[in-house]
């Protein structure tokens, strides 16, 4: 009798986890960035599991993973992005360099977004976008393996998918970027535009300065200008919370803000719920 109720009970949270589990794939990050709200992120400090899943508990809407300047390979990633999708978190991965080999991989292992550092020009905007969508678009390869580890959510549906719901971010950080800002912001395919705050400083002459430089401040400004109308949104990145309130009230509503081993788990928490509470968030 007992072993008929244990198997009957197993049976049944099988079922709700594959239901929870399909219920989280596609990604709904593309709708919530069409409301104009704050999107709120934080960077990942470690990819440790537990110290992952308790990032993931703070209910950011995506998290940043950077891979271009912390030591972490490819391998490291599956499980991090499998579990942050399975929360209800966009795993974003910001890779090393715009190159089609970490593109794929990046996408294979559950990435909703990949952001591309240093991209400076019309003919790297487009070479992103062929290497990061499936045909038609483009011409990155299938191989999605992360959904044979979602129940309920098969290849095929990734690749029927994918260009509907992943995100393309393409960072903007030089000079040269920004001369053509107008030329690049014309290109369709491209979901995101992030402004990099320290490089962006470096190529203005202000090497180790920030978005608190008055020339990076104003260069940010008026791409927030040039953006709106685009269909594109605005994304940066900040460690003060003051200071990213100040650039969401500025229009870059994809905010990244420090980490959870800057602030702590409930601090974060508390970041996140009291700038949703401001704008009428209720997604969480």
């Amino acid at each position: 009798m007992v072993r008929g109720i244990l198997k009957h009970s197993i049976t049944i949270y099988v079922k709700k986890s594959s239901i929870q589990e399909k219920e989280m794939y596609p990604s709904d990050i593309r709708k919530k960035l069409a409301t104009g709200k704050p999107v709120l992120s934080t960077s990942m400090p470690s990819f440790e599991p537990h110290i992952a899943n308790a990032t993931y508990n703070c209910k950011p809407d995506w998290v940043w993973i950077d891979t271009e300047h912390n030591p972490w390979g490819t391998e490291s990633m599956g499980t991090l992005c499998v579990d942050g999708r399975k929360k209800g978190v966009a795993p974003v991965i910001r890779i090393p360099w715009n190159d089609p080999a970490y593109i794929k991989k990046a996408y294979d292992v559950g990435a909703v977004g990949v952001m591309i550092p240093q991209v400076d020009n019309t003919d790297e905007v487009k070479q992103a976008i062929h290497d990061a969508k499936y045909p038609p678009i483009g011409e990155r390869g299938i191989a999605p393996f992360f959904a044979g580890y979602l129940d309920g959510v098969s290849a095929r549906d990734v690749v029927d998918n994918a260009n509907d719901e992943t995100l393309l971010i393409l960072q903007m950080e030089s000079v040269e970027a920004y001369e053509q800002i107008d030329e690049i912001l014309a290109i369709p395919n491209f979901e995101v535009i992030l402004a990099g705050p320290a490089d962006l400083s470096a190529s203005l002459g202000f090497p180790g300065d920030d978005a608190t430089n008055s020339k990076t401040a104003n260069v940010m400004v008026d791409l927030a200008h040039k953006v709106k109308g685009t269909g594109k949104a605005l994304a940066t990145t900040m460690g003060d919370v003051e200071h990213a309130k100040q650039w969401i009230k500025e229009g870059y509503t994809k905010m990244n803000i420090g980490s959870s081993l800057q602030y702590g788990t409930i601090g974060l928490s508390k970041i996140f719920e009291d700038i949703r509470d401001e704008y009428g968030v209720d997604w969480h």
